[in-house]
């Protein structure tokens, strides 16, 4: 897990709050954005207790995805931890609409 986390995935720090986080596709160039192909990001999360709002269960360590454009998660932070992402099937640059994924994390 730790080869995974250190040399694969996207590491963020998450400090004490709640903090929503979503994907984003950020287009490089002018043309048309094709959504059929929505990304499929797996996030590990750990090193502090965190709260998914979704089950209302404090954990310290803890799985989740992010299946489309559309999908987000709400987190309350108890604890200083880090969120790992994993992006799955898709590349985080798409050369055909010239655009690129981008993982958005907003603290509220």
């Amino acid at each position: 897990m730790q080869q995974l986390q250190h040399q694969i995935s996207v590491p963020v720090s998450l400090e004490v709050g709640t903090h929503m986080v979503s994907l984003r596709r950020v287009c490089v160039s002018s043309g048309g954005v094709d959504r059929a192909s929505e990304p499929l990001v797996m996030l590990w999360i750990c090193g502090g207790k965190v709260v998914n709002q979704k089950t209302g269960v404090p954990v310290a360590a803890t799985w989740s995805t992010l299946n489309g454009y559309d999908d987000i998660l709400t987190l309350e932070v108890l604890e200083p931890t880090t969120l790992y992402a994993f992006c799955l099937g898709n590349d985080t640059i798409d050369q055909t609409t010239n655009s690129e994924l981008q993982l958005t994390i907003v603290r509220i």
